[in-house]
């Protein structure tokens, strides 16, 4: 299989509403990843183009301008750490990493750098495939004139809070925190029950669905550390989402 070759062909199915005319890109060394995804991802309506390094997808990303690029972390040639950094000089299109490392630092290394998300493998494709579509319709709700601004009719206001569940936009006291899908998710589950304790499986079941068979404990830890890490950047003094031991997390307003 040729780098940028699409995999299982050109399947004819007719587009979803709100289909992307530009293609998803997938950058993987595991072949097995792109067949099924890709497959997938036809299937759904999306047209796909594949690579097997990172120098071949990076290339491509660049000359191409994709609606979105699914990249794994570890590659040959150019890894997915160092195809972001190069990415980011020049483009701002959203990015998810695929993942097989657990660790809070690769998975912070790669959000700071500018990754919209990451997926751990093994991974739920149904997962993939949403956080696909929220991105690719944020992205292009960022480019629009209403970019900043939280839309009443789906908003969810409590106390500093402001979440736009459309363009999947948070603000606390009027500033703009910048949420991965994951973490947004998490935070409105418990926003929108302030004062309620939501237990870790609670909170997996609102960010992943059914599909929550490869998350535990550990990981919705380690993103409610990286949620107030953010908070806390725009504003020192945030503890409202609060810790219950042996219990799991509340919003206190």
């Amino acid at each position: 299989m040729k780098p940028d070759q699409s995999v299982g062909g050109e399947i004819k199915k007719k587009p979803l509403t709100g289909f992307v005319k530009r293609p998803v890109f997938l950058v993987d060394d595991d072949k097995n990843i792109l067949t099924s995804v890709s497959m997938l991802l036809e299937t759904e309506g999306y047209k796909v183009r594949t690579f097997s390094d990172g120098e071949s997808g990076l290339k491509a990303i660049l000359e191409n301008d994709p609606d979105i690029a699914v990249v794994d972390i570890k590659m040959p040639r150019l890894d997915g750490i160092e195809l972001l950094k190069k990415l980011r000089k020049t483009s701002n299109i959203p990015v998810i990493f695929l993942t097989s490392k657990d660790t809070e630092i690769d998975e912070l290394l790669g959000l700071k750098i500018g990754a919209d998300d990451y997926i751990t493998k093994p991974f739920s494709q149904k997962i993939l495939i949403e956080r696909i579509r929220i991105l690719i319709k944020r992205d292009q709700i960022k480019n629009s004139k209403e970019k900043n601004k939280i839309d009443d009719k789906n908003s969810l206001k409590i106390g500093n809070i402001s979440l736009d569940t459309e363009k999947y936009m948070c603000k606390w006291k009027n500033k703009t925190v910048n949420l991965t899908v994951t973490e947004f998710l998490l935070v409105k589950s418990l926003a929108e029950n302030a004062g309620v304790v939501k237990s870790r499986d609670q909170l997996i079941m609102s960010a992943f669905g059914e599909d929550k068979e490869n998350i535990d404990d550990r990981a919705i830890d380690h993103h409610f550390k990286r949620i107030r890490k953010k908070f806390k950047s725009k504003d020192n003094n945030f503890n409202s989402i609060v810790t219950i031991y042996g219990g799991g997390y509340k919003f206190s307003e």
